[in-house]
């Protein structure tokens, strides 16, 4: 549960803007977004195995010898 406590004369829209870097950061929509529907255990292989693609596409390779 993601909470954020207001500080002395905090507006409101500072405080919103707060929680919902949280809620960012946290991952909750992503999450919630994910189990919206449901995912056949094929889909969801094939949606994991795109992202790991994606990660070791990214890294930086380093030089060899």
């Amino acid at each position: 549960m993601t909470e954020v406590k207001t500080g002395d004369k905090e507006s409101f829209e500072s405080l919103l803007k707060r929680f919902n870097k949280r809620v960012q950061q946290s991952g909750i929509l992503a999450q919630v977004r994910r189990r919206e529907h449901f995912e056949k255990p094929s889909v969801k292989r094939k949606r994991k195995a795109a992202a790991k693609r994606r990660k070791t596409a990214r890294a930086p390779r380093t030089p060899r010898g």
